[in-house]
């Protein structure tokens, strides 16, 4: 079954930042935008880099609105196997070529923040061009806040993120 991405993109009013994530997980929570799954600890650790709670939709944009930060997903439809989150397991994909593009070529970004070394490897080689294009646009790859990435310890990426990513 295709999987369409359901929250679009969320873009601020002049993002200086691009934050690329894989694709949405099945939600396990009440959550209503990216990174619903409760098992993700994406919202606690940026809980901790900015000592706030992001339990609703609105302080997570409220959050991404000062940072001046984009963000979305790099594949915008999909299909998955064995009806799983893993990104390993997603085919038959279609990127979201001509929002990112948009995002980059609009505003001046710059910095692209990658969720994982998967999404900026597949970053790097869906939009080889226009990394060409934006040379001095810096690529920064954050540890993947996944659960099953156990090779860094929770504390261990609070720091990393709290190091690489923007203050408010």
């Amino acid at each position: 079954m295709i999987e369409k991405h359901p929250f679009g993109n969320f873009v601020p009013k002049k993002p200086k930042y691009l934050m690329l994530g894989s694709f949405v997980t099945k939600p396990s929570n009440p959550y209503e935008w990216f990174y619903a799954n409760g098992r993700n600890q994406f919202w606690p650790i940026m809980g901790e880099v900015y000592t706030s709670n992001f339990s609703t939709k609105e302080k997570q944009q409220k959050l991404f609105i000062q940072l001046e930060m984009a963000l979305a997903d790099i594949i915008l439809s999909c299909e998955r196997k064995k009806n799983s989150n893993l990104d390993i397991n997603l085919f038959n994909i279609v990127y979201n070529t001509k929002a990112i593009t948009t995002i980059i070529d609009k505003y001046n970004i710059k910095k692209i923040f990658f969720t994982s070394r998967y999404v900026e490897n597949l970053f790097r080689k869906q939009f080889k061009g226009l990394i060409e294009q934006h040379p001095k646009v810096e690529l920064v790859t954050l540890p993947s806040p996944s659960p099953r990435y156990a090779m860094v310890t929770k504390l261990e990426k609070v720091a990393k993120y709290k190091e690489l990513l923007p203050r408010l």
